[in-house]
């Protein structure tokens, strides 16, 4: 029997749980490194399917394996943390929590990978699995460095060859799954530089370094080296969050400081970021005499779509949902730590349909972010007929 169909069938009569669970998680959202309860409630699920899951040493997040234990190993991918924002939607599943809420999608995408390991388990009682897949629920995505590395370390890539997710995109209607190979997310850097000088007075700013002034050339500066030193493809894109310099009018400061991220797509160039920062940050502050210290935080790589996988997450929303379910989508400048994963693995991450037909688009996060719980049972049909596809394939040698 075909997975797509089997899995469609199993929906037909579960997928009012998985809603349930999506309900319950929104409902109760909890910060990186604190989803003791989301933890808990998606091991008892899994457990009761007969799944043994793994949870971490840090207590939150888990993985489990569903299948033999023998041949491929395809890692099914979703995060689990919450975001220190305000819910302000009014419905009876909103958060119960002050000032955090789910506006990113990851109870969805908890659900969505629950389902697949539910869904996939009563498959291989009937039909074994060709291979394994892993089911990895992810603390700590929306912080930095994240919780994918310490996943990492703890082994959840032993023996995969591919990794595969989705991401919540309330620019696409539910029932589409936007598909695209190559760079899809930006890798995300954090820049801090300080500049220190001797300070004066305004009145004889030739006697003084001007970090202000010194400052103001770098904030323009250093954007503007970097779109003549990098190639236009990377798309890097340098914005300052945060400056700070100076308390008084009529005093040129000691020091001042300067906070923002640095973006891009080429993973190549983004190696070479740090060393390329310093260099011209020290040309642009050597004129005034100004001494900078920099810090340069790479804090995720860019997600890049292998064009293998990426093929076969379209063949299977093909296959699971229909031809028309197919959208292309854009490339973002946000950053999104299943990057990690694809450093060691090929993989690729798929965005999901989320809005209903006619409705206005809450962006992600925003206080009324919401989703077309629809889009629970399209995610689960994508993702476990693309894995076992992959682990079919994998199988056979192709």
């Amino acid at each position: 029997m075909k997975v797509e169909n089997f899995v469609a069938a199993w929906l037909a009569e579960n997928e009012k749980d998985l809603v349930d669970v999506r309900r319950d998680i929104h409902a109760h959202p909890e910060l990186a490194w604190q989803e003791l309860r989301t933890t808990e409630l998606i091991a008892e699920s899994l457990n009761s399917s007969g799944l043994k899951p793994r949870v971490m040493s840090s207590g939150t997040g888990l993985w489990c394996d569903v299948g033999t234990g023998s041949g491929p190993v395809v890692m099914v991918r979703a995060d689990i943390d919450a975001l220190p924002l305000q819910d302000e939607k009014d419905l009876p599943y909103s958060s119960c929590v002050s000032g955090v809420s789910h506006a990113c999608g990851h109870d969805v995408h908890s659900a969505i990978v629950l389902g697949v390991g539910r869904a996939l388990a009563a498959f291989d009682e009937r039909y074994p699995l060709p291979g394994t897949i892993r089911l990895v629920f992810q603390p700590a995505e929306e912080v930095m460095p994240g919780g994918a590395l310490e996943l990492i370390r703890e082994g959840v890539l032993d023996s995969v060859s591919t990794a595969i997710a989705v991401h919540c995109d309330p620019t696409l209607e539910v029932g589409r799954v936007g598909i695209r190979g190559g760079p899809i997310t930006a890798a995300t850097d954090y820049i801090e530089v300080r500049l220190q000088g001797p300070g004066g007075h305004t009145s004889r700013p030739q006697n003084t370094v001007d970090l202000v002034y010194t400052l103001a050339q770098v904030v323009t500066g250093l954007p503007a080296a970097l779109s003549r030193t990098v190639d236009p493809r990377a798309a890097a894109c340098l914005v300052w969050g945060q400056i700070e310099a100076g308390s008084v009018p009529n005093a040129v400061p000691r020091d001042g400081l300067l906070r923002g991220t640095l973006r891009l797509f080429d993973e190549e160039i983004w190696k070479r970021a740090p060393a390329m920062v310093e260099r011209l940050v020290a040309q642009l502050v050597a004129p005034y005499g100004a001494t900078a210290t920099i810090e340069h935080r790479q804090d995720i790589p860019p997600v890049i779509n292998s064009v293998d996988i990426t093929e076969a997450l379209r063949r299977a929303t093909v296959a699971a949902i229909g031809e028309h379910a197919v959208a292309p989508t854009g490339q973002s400048l946000g950053g999104e730590d299943f990057a990690w994963y694809l450093q060691r693995v090929p993989g690729a991450l798929a965005r999901l349909g989320t809005r209903s037909p006619d409705s206005p688009v809450y962006d992600l996060h925003q206080g009324r972010f919401d989703v077309d719980e629809k889009a629970i049972g399209v995610g689960v049909r994508l993702l476990a007929t693309t894995a076992v596809d992959l682990a079919s394939a994998a199988a056979a040698g192709e």
